[in-house]
């Protein structure tokens, strides 16, 4: 076992070059070792800790603008530690610099994230009890190998016997054959309640004797009939390489320039998302992360009522991503990055692959012909892209940055993986039948993105956009006119906004301090895709803990320590925290340092067809320059040689 003094030893050696570098392996290790070792901190964190985040404490954001080459960097790691024994939460943050803990704080009345190892953990107690193994007998079930315990965060609904204690209540499930698809056949009416700081079972909920759905509904290539074999290969290539250029973390493709990190909690976050525009470096992001992400489920049976997951606050995104060494996630020239964890007890842990960079072709990005020069001008697009991909149960979410080279932004979720599906006990109200006696649950899936702006500075304000019709008069004697009005938003409580797509509402970021060449202030908006609104009561127990749904868009002034759109946790907490907490102070958001949250929604009415493993949806949003730029900023494009270019001018 190597000793703390050589962990310090390897984690100051590592060459660090920037700030907002994630922490290495190094020093993951040596922020662990330093907490264990220090002995001023009133409690000995020995075998009943678990650490559910360490990662690195980002600097103040003055000191990163201010930042240069050589200047020294003072590198800390920021943790959150429980303790089983107590039950009691803590955060501490490590000076690897100084090699000593500079801060210790319990945390009264919080549950952190649920960790995977805890879920490997639930699952064995409670296949071990034999109160459980009975219910299963009960229902002729003998077989334990077969048996699938997911373990669930069971939320706050205002049981008095549920505070205090960190809880699971864990869905069930059959396989019909040790490597089949448990998903399609849930044995309802049996819910175990796991106390995880003791991993004892606390009660097994028996509500009735449901028979388990009769079809296997198999996905993999091993169960299917003979696969199609009329798939020609299509093979992407880049001889001379990749366009972007990777120097540790940070990105430089097409004008952009950008750093990445990856935190346990959000996953992949982006640093100083930048745009080369006549030889300036011009800000856009300084950063940006998903910052909650809900899905709350529509069927109030006993069985489902509790089916509300806050995948980023409740899990973490982060530490459940997919290595993409296990798939054809990306295609193309890939440059991967890892991501370097920790398992719950404080091991480091690395996630291969974690994130995908590439890029790829997009079509056309501008064209127009004119037929009397018979000459036609054309573009092709092409974009750069950033992605993770993390399964949450039952579920995956791939996370896709785009960076295009007209200087816009877009943001989108993937939704795939397998439906959450109940026994079909009577007509499905609130789901939809996809298999005999199996009925997939309505749901929506809720995702908050912060966005903390830099426009060519801090300064930045907030305007609503929305478009209407001239009333038919002298100046508009045919009825044809309209136009689009912009409201500036100058308090957190006016910025409370949804969307309109009957006005073509969207928002706009601007600089008030800069103009363009032709004296407009330089802006980006925000383009809504597909979204929706909760179908929760607002007295609803799910809304009280994530009323950040019921708002598309909020604005705070900038606040390091405001992160997360339902507070920094989530996890059995009451709720009335987060982004309706903060913005009762209806502070000034003009001309100011500002963060905008979008949240976006996607509705799901599952169909026959999203079954056994649903084919993707997608969901996110745009960012589009708006007078930043004095023109288009493509306009620089080289066309595409005719012949020279793969797939380019040929006829096959």
């Amino acid at each position: 076992m190597t000793s703390t003094h050589e962990v310090l030893r390897l984690a100051l050696t590592q060459p660090v070059n920037h700030p907002l570098e994630p922490l290495t392996v190094e020093e993951v290790a040596a922020a662990v070792a330093l907490v264990r070792q220090e002995s001023n901190l009133g409690v000995d964190v020995g075998a009943s800790f678990r650490f559910p985040c360490v990662t690195l404490k980002e600097p103040p954001k003055s000191t990163v603008l201010n930042f240069q080459v050589g200047d020294p960097i003072e590198r800390q790691a920021f943790l959150i530690l429980l303790d089983n024994e107590t039950g009691t939460t803590y955060e501490a943050i490590v000076s690897l610099t100084q090699k000593r803990v500079v801060f210790w704080q319990a945390i009264p009345d919080v549950q952190p994230n649920i960790m995977p190892d805890e879920l490997s953990e639930c699952e064995a107690a409670v296949k071990a009890h034999p109160e459980f193994r009975a219910a299963l007998a009960k229902r002729g079930i003998t077989d334990l190998d077969l048996v699938v315990v997911d373990p669930w965060a069971i939320g706050n609904f205002g049981f008095e016997d549920e505070k205090g204690i960190r809880l699971s209540r864990a869905l069930c499930y059959l396989r019909e054959k040790p490597d089949g698809n448990f998903y399609a056949r849930p044995i309802d009416g049996l819910v175990p309640v796991v106390n995880l700081n003791k991993m004892e079972v606390l009660r097994i909920e028996d509500m009735d004797v449901v028979p388990v759905p009769p079809e296997a509904s198999e996905y993999a290539d091993r169960f299917q009939p003979p696969l199609r074999t009329d798939i020609k290969p299509l093979h992407i290539t880049q001889p001379e390489g990749p366009s972007f250029e990777v120097d540790g973390h940070h990105i430089r493709w097409q004008k952009w320039d950008l750093r990445i990190g990856f935190t346990p909690r959000e996953g992949l976050v982006l640093h100083q998302v930048s745009y080369e525009d006549q030889g300036r470096l011009r800000p856009i992001l300084y950063r940006a992360s998903l910052s909650e992400m809900v899905v709350p489920y529509g069927d109030p049976r006993p069985q489902h009522y509790r089916k509300n997951a806050f995948d980023v606050g409740e899990h973490g995104v982060g530490v459940l991503a997919n290595s993409l060494t296990l798939g054809c996630d990306c295609l193309g020239e890939i440059r991967y990055f890892d991501a370097v964890l920790t398992n719950s007890r404080g091991e480091v842990a690395i996630t291969e692959n974690a994130v995908c960079l590439h890029e790829e072709d997009y079509g056309i990005l501008w064209k127009h012909t004119d037929w009397r020069l018979n000459e036609a001008q054309v573009r092709r697009s092409r974009r750069l892209v950033l992605s993770f991909i993390a399964t949450v149960d039952n579920y995956e979410y791939g996370f896709f940055w785009y960076f295009y080279q007209d200087g816009t932004i877009q943001y989108e979720v993937k939704l795939t993986g397998i439906l959450l599906c109940g026994t079909l006990v009577d007509f499905p109200q609130y789901g939809t039948v996809v298999a005999p006696e199996l009925n997939a649950l309505n749901h929506q899936h809720f995702f908050n993105l912060r966005l903390d702006f830099d426009l060519d500075g801090t300064g930045n304000s907030v305007c609503e956009v929305n478009s209407y019709a001239e009333a038919i008069g002298p100046e508009n004697p045919q009825g044809n006119a309209f136009y689009a009005q912009s409201t500036l938003l100058t308090t957190e409580q006016e910025a409370q906004r949804i969307i309109d797509p009957f006005t073509a509402r969207y928002w706009k970021v601007v600089n008030p301090n800069v103009t363009n060449r032709l004296g407009q202030p330089v802006g980006f908006k925000i383009v809504p895709g597909e979204n929706v609104l909760p179908f929760a009561h607002p007295d609803s127990p799910i809304l009280k803990r994530a009323g950040f749904m019921t708002k598309h868009l909020w604005v705070t002034p900038y606040e390091p320590d405001e992160m997360f759109a339902a507070g920094s946790y989530p996890n059995q907490h009451p709720g009335d925290e987060g982004l309706p907490q903060w913005t009762r102070a209806n502070r000034s958001i003009e001309n100011t340092d500002l963060v905008v949250w979008y949240t976006f929604g996607h509705h799901h009415i599952p169909r026959p067809e999203d079954f056994p493993v649903m084919p993707t949806a997608y969901s996110g949003f745009m960012l589009k320059p708006v007078g930043f730029f004095d023109a288009n900023p493509a306009l620089d494009v080289p066309p595409l040689v005719k012949g020279k270019e793969q797939g380019c001018c040929h006829e096959g």
